[in-house]
């Protein structure tokens, strides 16, 4: 999710190998059919008897901290401003009416990120793919 990591999102805030996380669990996962009697229900296993016959539909895990919401939506406006700015757009209107969208192939897109260096501090609008 777009907003999840964010300081407002649900879940714990850890540290994790020298990196902060907000911890993750899906509503399906094994953890939360464990905890809640509601979750087995909405999953169709509020018969099952024994912890090791449940069937997870979630998972549990970690997403980096991204920090305060409103940083994530600054850097996202952000995104969207320049963008229009390419396409010489001054309204999210005319931006619908004359944008283009155009496909470019795997080896374009490495081409169009940095590369051949290595990152030594991580801007908050970008992750180096993996």
């Amino acid at each position: 999710s777009l907003l999840a990591g964010t300081e407002e999102s649900p879940g714990q805030t850890v540290l994790f190998m020298g990196r902060t996380y907000k911890e993750y669990r899906g509503m399906g996962s094994i953890g939360a059919m464990r905890e809640r009697a509601t979750v087995r229900d909405r999953y169709f296993q509020d018969h099952v008897e024994t912890e090791a016959k449940l069937v997870p539909e979630g998972i549990e895990g970690r997403v980096p901290y991204k920090g305060p919401v409103a940083g994530v939506v600054h850097q996202l406006t952000g995104g969207l401003r320049a963008g229009m700015g390419f396409c010489g757009c001054r309204s999210i209107r005319e931006l619908q009416e004359t944008a283009e969208f155009i496909r470019i192939s795997s080896a374009g897109l490495a081409e169009s990120h940095p590369h051949g260096v290595a990152i030594t501090e991580e801007p908050p609008n970008y992750q180096v793919p993996r």
